[in-house]
């Protein structure tokens, strides 16, 4: 069976982290393989790949088959276009000068595609960010409205409270000293009348 270039799982669980290896189609997936070409990274945004290229594509040209994900990858990281590109060149389609130009501006406006997905990503996350601490502010600053106004009907209400308790006060002591003027009064006519 022909080899094969496909992902061999690593990391904890809930963690996935691939070697890209070139294994005997046969070996199982986290068995024994020929050779390791790269990592790859999927919880990183974007992806973190590291590989070989030169080797990746000595495997390609020798026959080595990628498994679909690795394919992709491959494809991302122009392997699979610079194949296609000395197939072509073996054919006699174009020289290899001409390949070469042609892989050099698709890999130009490659990174630049990616860079600006990268700054558009962050923008993004930066904005995000800002709306949630304005709308944090915003509910913080109702809240502490909410509190003030509370606050202050609290106020008004042991104002209101003191307020009355004075005039209760007030008309107590008012009552006892009519009480005690009634009582001065009575009290010199029952003398009178003893």
């Amino acid at each position: 069976m022909p080899a094969k270039i496909r992902l061999q799982r690593q990391g904890k669980k809930g963690q996935p982290f691939y070697h890209i290896v070139v294994a005997d189609g046969r070996a199982p997936r986290d068995g024994k393989f020929i050779e390791k070409i790269g990592t790859y990274n999927p919880l990183t945004k974007p992806a973190d790949i590291v590989l070989d290229f030169d080797n990746a594509l000595q495997w390609l040209q020798n026959g080595a088959q990628p498994t679909d994900t690795v394919r992709s990858i491959l494809s991302y990281k122009g392997v699979m276009y610079k194949h296609h590109l000395l197939k072509g060149v073996k054919k006699g389609a174009f020289t290899e000068l001409e390949a070469e130009a042609k892989f050099n501006k698709w890999m130009s406006e490659k990174t630049a595609k990616i860079e600006q997905a990268a700054k558009d990503e962050n923008l993004k996350q930066k904005e995000e960010v800002k709306k949630a601490l304005e709308a944090e502010k915003e509910i913080n600053e109702k809240r502490a409205a909410e509190i003030s106004k509370r606050k202050q009907e609290e106020m008004a209400a042991l104002e209101a409270a003191a307020v009355a308790a004075a005039k209760e006060a007030a008309a107590a002591v008012e009552g006892k000293e009519e009480e005690a003027d009634d009582a001065e009064e009575a009290a010199p006519e029952e003398t009178a009348a003893e």
